[in-house]
């Protein structure tokens, strides 16, 4: 009964609020929200803390490593702008033969953990975990949202890998997941998710995760903290999502390898920070002559790092200043 009650409050506050506009809450609309966190609240046990699962689940053990080729085995020749191709009804760009590339906006998608560094090998993974449709939607939407500030989304992003409650939101991070989500979207992001821990449960719970995960997994607090306070900088938050410093590259997965993607393309990524990514594509063309439609939609992939240590990286349809006065040629 209180899991309904509080969706419907959920529903009340987006369905009050302009998303088209990007606009700021009323007071009396935060007055609703915190009566909704005091009815979501309470005690969480030790055991039930850590059978929560996390919110995106994708690690490099779902790499598929069959059919990848080192970077020298595929030599790129003559890289067209992938944002030139023709859009899919559904999102995405309708491939044809030949070499592609397009410097994107891309977004880390795990707490606590080593920015991209050089040397560091990616290949591709879907998005997997609880809450991947609602990560896929914020990326397909923020491309007919250009207001929406990619800070902002980052934020959100993160927001949602820490398994904050949508009744803990307060501030910009809740302005941008009204402007991202539709209502019954936004209900979504209550189930699963977890409270602020107190420092008791914290510590009894890092004692009994695995080492490696450990500074996510305080990450993680640290960032629904700050959003249930609404006092951040994006600086503040960065701090506890990126780790300085670089984790350690693995030579049997270099810079530029290529994943064979399940459509029958291969793929391979550059990243520079967790905020750009470079992407290549090479379709075949015996892909093509299959008279197959094959499309790219980058919204469900993610450049998945060999280092264990760190970002997986979402990545976009959308491309980073883009020049549409050059002319494609495809075959």
């Amino acid at each position: 009964m209180k899991k309904i009650k509080l969706n419907c409050i959920i529903l009340l506050i987006a369905c009050c609020s302009s998303t088209a506009g990007y606009s700021q809450f009323g007071g009396w609309k935060d007055k609703i929200l915190e009566v909704g966190t005091a009815m979501g609240t309470k005690k969480l046990g030790l055991d039930e803390v850590l059978k929560k699962p996390a919110a995106i689940t994708t690690s490099f053990d779902d790499v598929d490593m069959k059919g990848s080729k080192f970077p020298d085995l595929i030599a790129v020749k003559n890289a067209q702008q992938l944002y030139l191709l023709p859009k899919a009804a559904t999102g995405g760009f309708v491939l044809c033969e030949g070499f592609f590339e397009m410097t994107n906006k891309s977004y880390c998608l795990k707490a606590g953990t080593y920015a991209p560094s050089k040397g560091d090998g990616y290949m591709y993974a879907p998005i997997l975990g609880p809450k991947h449709n609602i990560i896929t939607t914020i990326l397909k939407n923020a491309e007919t949202k250009p207001e929406v500030n990619q800070n902002d989304i980052q934020v959100l992003l993160w927001t949602i890998i820490a398994r904050t409650r949508f009744a803990d939101y307060s501030g910009q991070v809740k302005l941008t997941a009204v402007a991202l989500l539709s209502p019954m979207e936004l209900t979504h992001l209550e189930g699963g998710m977890l409270g602020v821990l107190p420092a008791s449960v914290m510590s009894k719970a890092k004692s009994k995760l695995p080492s490696g995960i450990q500074d996510a997994f305080e990450a993680e607090n640290n960032i629904r903290k700050m959003v249930a306070s609404g006092n951040y900088t994006y600086a503040e938050m960065e701090k506890y999502a990126i780790i300085a410093g670089m984790a350690p590259s693995r030579s049997d997965v270099p810079s530029g390898i290529w994943t064979l993607h399940p459509d029958g393309y291969y793929i391979r990524y550059f990243p520079a920070g967790y905020s750009v990514t470079k992407v290549q594509l090479y379709v075949p063309a015996a892909l093509i002559a299959s008279g197959k439609t094959i499309v790219y939609d980058a919204t469900d992939d993610i450049a998945c790092p060999a280092n264990t240590g760190s970002q997986r990286l979402a990545q976009t349809n959308e491309p980073l200043k883009p020049d549409y006065s050059v002319k494609i040629n495809c075959k």
